[in-house]
């Protein structure tokens, strides 16, 4: 589940405007910023509801739903919050918003949002989750609990609030706005290069001093990290079946055949060992060949990070009692930024439901996931992949990409824009701590990359006591 309370809703729309403010361009007075502060506060009950509603629109990419709508209420949101334009921009797949706002500003500054949300099982939730009701929870107070509540529609909603609240207060922006905005970022952001890349997308991206991601970064102890970029990630999945085989058979059979017909299914299991060492490491023929080792800046934010972070309670939090390889938290941190993962993220095929049903499947998947990290490529590793199962004998087993193929992100910590978030946050008396990456992916590196080649932060909206206070999210 996911929520995003009351207090940090108007903290965070206050850093919001901070941090637009006070980011690649001057500074706000102190008479400017109690304006809108007391504009964010006059608003906050305007502005829960329109996360509400937000959320009330489940646009999950995964299954085709909903994207229609959600684009159209990213771009309603687009222009309600001052953008002059906000326009939908098709793609191959699901589409995307383009937004401008000039502010006559001589500093132009990127955005990134995505409008779409991953898949919901509604017995896994005390609350329904396109409802977004508000919840009173122990030690976290009110909260609007909901799908996307805090990936990444809170967090988005709260810059939106921001935006309102500035000029509510008959504040101007002091830089312009790009937005670019997509409904698949679940999927691995398949086709948002087509948007990025388009020429006038581009182009006006290009005059930015870097792209920020609104984003849920506060940690549960309260610290706040700023991360500097993403590993990149592959989604595939691993199809064995007897037709493609030419072994065991070409439609699911009675079991008692078994003795008799190889097994699609064992076969899978069987190619699905050979990717990964008894300690679940990755063993794909090359997989760590290109792997950049951490430089000694890298070295020094984990150390940092490892002295400041809160190993039980993020423990606590995922039902962990020891880290992979029995790592210390310090070499977890390090791992979690530094080391590339193959994941099974489902094993699809044969009979699910209740009681057993005597079946010989034909065929088997198994979805995967493989995160990478600087100097790896998804083709590169793609190839290694195919190449591994072929030389074992798993040729035969197809690889099909669903999404990710997403390259390494890095911005440099001396950036402008990092530079930038820092001074906000310190503002306001907190301390940020920097991570090299995390351990999750996003599209940054279509920022990052050529031909833009523009600095990107995911940043993190946190209580003005962040320093001695938990998260509210969960």
């Amino acid at each position: 589940m996911t929520s995003f309370t009351r207090r940090d809703f108007v903290a965070a729309s206050a850093l919001a405007a901070g941090a637009a403010i006070a980011g690649p361009a001057r500074a706000a007075g102190a008479g400017d910023r109690k304006a809108i502060y007391k504009e964010i506060e006059r608003r906050h009950d305007e502005s829960v509801k329109r996360l509400q509603e937000w959320i009330g629109v489940g646009s999950i990419a995964a299954e085709n739903v909903g994207m229609a709508q959600g684009c159209d209420m990213m771009r309603r949101l687009a222009l309600d919050a001052g953008f002059q334009r906000a326009e939908c921009i098709q793609t191959k797949g699901h589409p995307g918003v383009f937004a401008t706002l000039d502010a006559g500003a001589r500093r132009t500054l990127g955005l990134y949002f995505m409008y779409d949300v991953k898949q919901v099982n509604p017995e896994e939730w005390s609350s329904p989750p396109w409802e977004a009701r508000l919840v009173d929870m122990p030690d976290r107070g009110k909260v609007v609990m909901g799908r996307g509540a805090v990936n990444q529609k809170g967090p988005q909603a709260s810059f939106l609030a921001a935006l309102h609240a500035i000029r509510g207060a008959g504040r101007k922006m002091p830089v312009n706005l790009v937005l670019v905005a997509e409904g698949e970022e679940e999927i691995g952001s398949p086709n948002f290069p087509q948007i990025v890349l388009a020429p006038e997308v581009r182009s006006a991206l290009s005059k930015s001093v870097g792209v920020f991601m609104p984003s849920a970064e506060q940690e549960w102890d309260g610290s706040v990290v700023i991360t500097l970029g993403n590993k990149g990630d592959i989604e595939c999945d691993l199809i064995a079946s007897g037709a493609k085989w030419g072994r065991g058979p070409t439609r699911d059979v009675h079991s008692s055949l078994a003795a008799r017909v190889d097994q699609p299914a064992w076969h899978l299991v069987q190619a699905l060992n050979s990717l990964v060492t008894p300690n679940g490491d990755p063993a794909i023929d090359g997989f760590f060949e290109k792997v950049r080792p951490l430089s000694a800046a890298e070295h020094k934010m984990l150390d940092l990070a490892a002295q400041h972070l809160d190993e039980k309670q993020l423990m606590e939090s995922i039902g962990l009692k020891t880290w992979a390889r029995n790592a210390t938290w310090r070499q977890a941190l390090e791992d979690g930024v530094s080391r590339p993962t193959v994941t099974i993220e489902g094993l699809v095929g044969g009979y699910s439901g209740p009681g057993g049903k005597t079946i010989l499947p034909n065929r088997m998947v198994a979805k995967l996931d493989m995160r990478l990290v600087p100097n790896m490529t998804p083709d590169d590793t793609v190839a290694k992949l195919k190449a591994h199962l072929a030389k074992r004998g798993f040729g035969d087993i197809e690889v099909v990409i669903n999404g990710g193929m997403n390259e390494v992100s890095s911005t440099s910590a001396d950036s402008e824009l990092i530079r930038a978030e820092q001074a906000t946050y310190r503002q306001y008396g907190i301390e940020p701590l920097l991570l090299p990456r995390s351990g999750g992916s996003d599209p940054s590196s279509v920022f990052t990359g050529e031909p833009l080649k523009l600095a990107s932060v995911a940043s993190a909206w946190a209580s003005a006591n962040a320093r001695t206070r938990r998260t509210s999210t969960t």
